[in-house]
Formats: structure tokens, sequence, C-alpha cells
């Protein structure tokens, strides 16, 4: 990264921000004041795509170009994932799975999906623990970000991309590609029938999804938002859940804040605050 004095484009304290503001408004997301550089990097692509000459520029189109306002928030959305990260909650999830089906399909949001590695992993979890794949279970894949959902969608991924599932996983679950599509893997089709991949902002009001839900999957995406904004999302989350449903989040997430809400049951997964209430 440059220096201010040496970059493209000009990009003022005030271009910050103001971008600061609207990124806050539009997807509750909280940028430090150590992000400039990454916001400057970012978006002067956009401003190379859009043919504008200045951050000034840029952020006056937005006030009019709906469709750059997607592009922007897609462009300072962190997307980091992998298949099976933070193994333990899948464990715990097949688990919880187990005792919940008898009441009928079991419902799982994940709610910040990114490229699909987290929801294909609830996935396999689903068709190991029932040992079918055609388990009762429905996941909702959902993120901010189109870009990233488009990418779960087709559910193809670099061979380097699945390296942490196991052998027999591979085998199982994916398709190994030839030819033109040698070094890539697609997901297998009854993996992707359970998956369904939804545009949800955590910010907007209506969220188009079945209730109730035995399982909500919302890990590492909190920490880009303020307490205040955490605690409203949180509140919404509560009446979603079954009263034993689990809530898991990311590992350098922490709800102190909201124990009126949620109840800590370790290793960052959580049930209702009201779950052993009557």
């Amino acid at each position: 990264m440059g220096t201010p004095c040496d970059r493209e484009f000009v990009f003022t304290g005030a271009d910050f921000e103001r971008i600061r503001k609207l990124i806050h408004e539009h997807a509750g997301i909280a940028l430090s004041s150590a992000k400039q550089d990454m916001v400057y990097s970012r978006l002067a692509r956009r401003l190379r795509a859009t043919g504008v000459h200045s951050f000034g520029e840029y952020l006056q189109r937005l006030e009019h170009d709906r469709s750059e306002w997607e592009i922007f928030v897609n462009s300072l959305t962190t997307n980091l994932t992998s298949f099976f990260r933070e193994a333990h909650h899948f464990e715990i999830l097949a688990r919880h799975m187990k005792r919940a089906t008898s009441r009928g399909p079991y419902r799982i949001w994940c709610a910040a999906a990114s490229t699909g590695e987290e929801a294909y992993s609830l996935a396999m979890t689903a068709c190991e623990a029932f040992g079918s794949m055609t388990p009762p279970v429905e996941i909702l894949a959902s993120d901010i970000d189109t870009t990233v959902l488009a990418h779960g969608q087709k559910g193809i991924y670099s061979l380097e991309r699945i390296e942490r599932l196991t052998p027999e996983r591979v085998r199982k679950f994916m398709l190994k590609g030839t030819a033109s599509q040698a070094g890539f893997a697609r997901v297998a089709p009854e993996l992707q029938r359970l998956v369904r991949f939804q545009r949800i902002n955590l910010l907007e009001q209506n969220w188009p999804l079945r209730q109730p839900l035995d399982a909500i999957f919302c890990r590492n995406v909190m920490i880009y938002f303020d307490k205040p904004t955490q605690y409203g999302i949180l509140r919404r989350f509560v009446p979603l859940l079954h009263p034993d449903g689990l809530m898991f989040a990311g590992h350098s997430e922490s709800f102190m804040h909201a124990a009126d809400l949620f109840r800590s049951l370790g290793r960052t997964v959580y049930e209702r605050a009201d779950a052993r209430a009557g």
C-alpha cells in the first residue's frame, strides 16, 4: 500500500468518515480508523471500474446509483471461511440434531454464509449424523454479499479449498473435475439440494425464513458490528429459535452484554436465556 502522497486517488479523512457512516447505516458494519488503507484498496478498484476520478465523485454516484450500492457493500465485506472451521461446533450440532428431529425437519440458518463452505459443512454434518444423503434438514444460507452467494450456489471449489476435508468426505460429498475443470471439485447434488442461498441483510426489518429454527450459525460477523447493533440482532434471533435451539458464534465473539437474551454453554455455543424457564 502506498503512502497517502503517492496514492492514485486523493482519499481524505472526510472521505473515510463519510464511508464509515454510510457502511454503518447501510450494513451495520463498524469500521475502525485502522481500516483506512483497506477501504482505500478495495474501493479504488471501483473508482477504476466506474471511471470516476475521485472518492468524492464516487460517493456522489452512490447517492443515485442503487446498483452500485450493492457493489459498495460487497467490496467492504470481509469473507473469510473454510470447510469445518471451528470443527467442535459441528460435533455439538450433530448431537443436537439427533435429539431434535422428532418434531419435524431440523432447520438451520447459516446467517453469514459467504462462499458456502460453512453451509455445505452443515449439510455434510447432517448426512453423517443421520447416515443418509437425504437427512430431514433444511439449511438457509444467507449473506449480504451477492457475489459470494453466487459462488456458494454454484458449489465449485478449488482443490486447495477442500484440503481440510477428510479423504472420506471428499469421496462421499465432492465430485472432482476433469479436463477443463481439473483442479476443481463440485459439491454433490444431494448436498446442494439441502441448502438454499438467499441474500439477507441482518439490518433489514424482514428476514424471509421459515420458523422456528433449531440452530443459528452466525459466526465471525458480529465482530464487525458495534454492541448496540449486536444486541438488536440477537434480540431478533431469540423468538426465531426453538426453546431448546442453539446459536453458534465465532471464536473471538462474546455476548456478555446480551446475557438477558442468550446464555453461554461454552465454546461459543449459546442457548436462549429463557431455555430452562418454567
